[in-house]
């Protein structure tokens, strides 16, 4: 019988890399309090003239944002496409960026954490 490509152990291994590290989280840390920043800048602060905020959550989600811009500027699509592609590309490139952060540590820190029994205690 065929194993399915995506089982149950690929996706606990997919949020542990993305989810279950420092470094991942301080870098979704980060993201959360810039779009905390960016919504009560919107929402309850009166400007002038437009508002820089929103550059932050751009910043904290590049380069990965503007591959996705540049694929919709490809399709035709005019200024980064619709806002529901925008939203949905700053959290797809956000979690993109923290499973490479985790992906990163487990490579610095040596692979994978499974231990394997040695006989002997050797």
């Amino acid at each position: 019988m065929n194993r399915p490509v995506i089982d149950k152990q690929h996706v606990r291994t997919l949020a542990r890399l993305t989810f279950g590290n420092a470094a991942s989280l301080i870098y979704l840390g980060l993201v959360l309090a810039a779009a905390v920043f960016v919504s009560v800048d919107i929402l309850f602060v009166a400007h002038e003239d437009a508002s820089f905020a929103g550059v932050w959550l751009f910043l904290l989600a590049a380069p990965t944002v503007f591959v996705f811009f540049i694929g919709s500027a490809l399709w035709g699509a005019e200024a980064a496409g619709p806002a529901w592609f925008v939203h949905l590309a700053l959290v797809v490139s956000v979690l993109l960026q923290s499973l490479a952060l985790g992906w990163f540590v487990r490579l610095v820190r040596g692979g994978s954490r499974t231990r394997t029994a040695h006989p002997q205690g050797a």
